[in-house]
């Protein structure tokens, strides 16, 4: 009898352990969000626990929300927020969600660095994906002493940004990011990019300042190593009409000197603007890139087609490709088309 009573109140026991068991499993790992995706919490230092269940709330049902405010009430997490990025699952409880923020297990960003021209839309579109704001980092990047920190100055620091897809954290301060891309850089430039720089006598840093103005000349990746050669070949010729080698004379350039990136055709009076990034009056490549250029580009320069020519001129077919001469006689020609072309389409 008494054995019976005793395997009643185990059995009792069980039972009753098993509901409070799935109560609780049901309180706090039922799915948390309504959305059939995952969901991003972005939260910043001046965010409170408050702020953060009112970010998630617009996801969340009423359950899951009592979850996470009951686990989040029993906690010290009301008195340390933590910034971030958190990736919120379908699947994922309050239990589990919780836990991330409080422990801040972000989830990282996927960022694309972007190919754009200047420095102050690189900022812009930096500030789009992380936290820091696009005037923070534009400080730091305009100013030679912060770039001298990582081998730069403010003309060659383009440079150390390669577009490629990089995982970082949401929040990274300004400085952690820059010490990230130069890890980057570093990493890019190779054994055998390096060897291939140094067999061309160029630097890394005149890779991808030629390396910009091909990319600006065609977005054909196909013909970029045929343009790169032919300016090497002009960097390259010496003789009694070019002592220190022919001028490139490559248009993107006046365009960034004068910052008119719109303009679809190049006049003989803006070839004299005053300025280091005017290849019409000044050889060899200018200062620092004129944009940051794409990884097709770099590679371009550095595998660029070995031929004679040393003018091109965009097609009147407006194909986005290019016709090559060897010869200033053969170029005139070719110019000659293109400029009916346009004409005739009455682009100014």
């Amino acid at each position: 009898m008494k054995k019976t009573l005793i395997r009643k109140y185990k059995i009792l026991i069980t039972l009753c352990v098993c509901v409070i068991a799935s109560l609780l499993y049901y309180f706090f790992f039922t799915p948390l969000s309504k959305s059939k995706e995952t969901e991003y919490v972005y939260i910043d230092s001046d965010d409170t626990a408050d702020s953060v269940f009112t970010k998630i709330s617009h996801f969340s049902g009423k359950h899951g929300m009592n979850a996470l405010r009951t686990l989040v009430r029993h906690s010290s997490y009301y008195n340390h927020v933590r910034e971030g990025r958190y990736a919120i699952e379908p699947s994922e409880g309050a239990f589990v969600v919780f836990r991330h923020l409080k422990s801040g297990s972000q989830s990282p960003v996927r960022l694309t660095i972007p190919s754009v021209r200047t420095i102050d839309r690189l900022c812009g579109e930096l500030s789009k994906r992380m936290m820091f704001d696009s005037l923070a980092i534009y400080k730091t990047l305009t100013d030679n002493d912060s770039c001298k920190q990582y081998g730069y100055d403010t003309t060659t620091i383009a440079c150390m940004f390669i577009p490629n897809t990089y995982e970082v954290y949401w929040n990274m301060p300004v400085d952690k990011f820059l010490e990230r891309m130069k890890k980057e850089s570093d990493n890019f430039w190779n054994t055998d990019r390096t060897y291939k720089a140094r067999h061309m006598g160029l630097t890394p840093n005149e890779v991808i300042t030629l390396a910009s103005i091909v990319d600006e000349e065609t977005s054909v990746d196909e013909e970029k190593p045929k343009v790169a050669g032919m300016y090497y070949n002009r960097l390259k010729l010496r003789n009694s009409e070019y002592p220190n080698g022919m001028p490139l004379q490559a248009d993107p350039t006046i365009k960034f000197a004068l910052k008119k990136f719109e303009l679809k055709r190049i006049y003989n009076n803006m070839l004299s603007v005053n300025s280091p990034y005017n290849t019409y009056r000044n050889a060899g490549l200018p200062p620092g890139p004129i944009r940051i250029p794409t990884v097709a580009g770099i590679d371009a320069v550095l595998n660029y087609t070995r031929h004679n020519y040393l003018y091109m001129c965009a097609k009147e077919d407006f194909s986005g490709t290019h016709n090559f001469a060897a010869t200033y006689q053969e170029h005139q020609q070719n110019a000659a088309r293109y400029s009916a072309a346009l004409n005739k389409r009455g682009i100014k």
